[in-house]
C-alpha cells in the first residue's frame, strides 16, 4: 500500500469493471482513496447518489483504505474540505484526453495545490463506459462481464419492466 491520499471522482452510474480496476490500482498507490460520487442530478442518473454509493461500497468492501463519499459541488472545494490534493482520473482512449486535460487545468487554476494523475484501465476495459453498459442492460443484454455481479443484478431489476 502506498502513502498519502487521493480522490477518484465520477458519476459511477453505474460502477463498471473499468472503474473498479482504477480503484484497485489507486488503492495500491495511496493509503487512502476517496471515491467521490458526483451527486449531479442534472445528468438524470439511472441510479440515485445513495444507490451508486451503496453499489460502490459493496464492490470495495475488501479493499483497505477506500472510502466512498458524495460529491456535491466543485471538486476543488471537496479537495480542500478533505485536505486531499491528488485526483485520479481514468483515460480509456485518446478521445477522453482532451476533456480530462481541460478539467485538470481548470481544477489546478481554481486550486493550485491540486494535481491530477491519469490512469489507464486494463486493456479489456478500454471500451467500457457506464453509458454503454446501461444501453446493453436496457436492451436486455448480459452485462455481467462488464460490471460486478451485484451491479448487474441492480441493472436487470431497473430495466425489468422493459423485458
Amino acid at each position: 500500500m502506498g502513502v498519502g491520499s487521493a480522490i477518484y471522482p465520477g458519476s459511477f452510474d453505474p460502477l463498471t469493471s473499468g472503474h473498479l480496476d482504477i480503484i484497485k490500482r489507486a488503492a495500491q498507490m495511496f493509503s487512502k482513496v476517496i471515491v467521490a460520487v458526483a451527486a449531479n442530478e442534472s445528468k438524470n442518473p439511472l441510479f440515485s447518489t445513495e444507490e451508486r454509493m451503496e453499489m460502490i461500497k459493496k464492490a470495495v468492501e475488501n479493499l483497505k483504505g477506500v472510502e466512498v463519499r458524495s460529491l456535491d459541488g466543485l471538486l476543488v472545494d471537496f479537495a480542500r474540505q478533505e485536505n486531499v490534493f491528488v485526483v485520479i482520473r481514468g483515460l480509456r482512449a485518446i478521445s477522453d484526453f482532451e476533456f480530462e486535460f481541460q478539467m485538470a487545468l481548470m481544477n489546478r487554476r481554481l486550486e493550485p495545490r491540486l494535481e491530477t494523475i491519469f490512469l489507464t484501465p486494463q486493456e479489456e476495459y478500454t471500451f467500457l463506459s457506464s453509458r454503454i453498459v446501461k444501453e446493453v442492460a436496457k436492451l436486455g443484454g448480459d452485462v455481467t462481464p462488464f460490471v460486478p455481479q451485484h451491479v448487474a443484478e441492480r441493472l436487470k431489476a431497473r430495466f425489468h419492466h422493459l423485458a
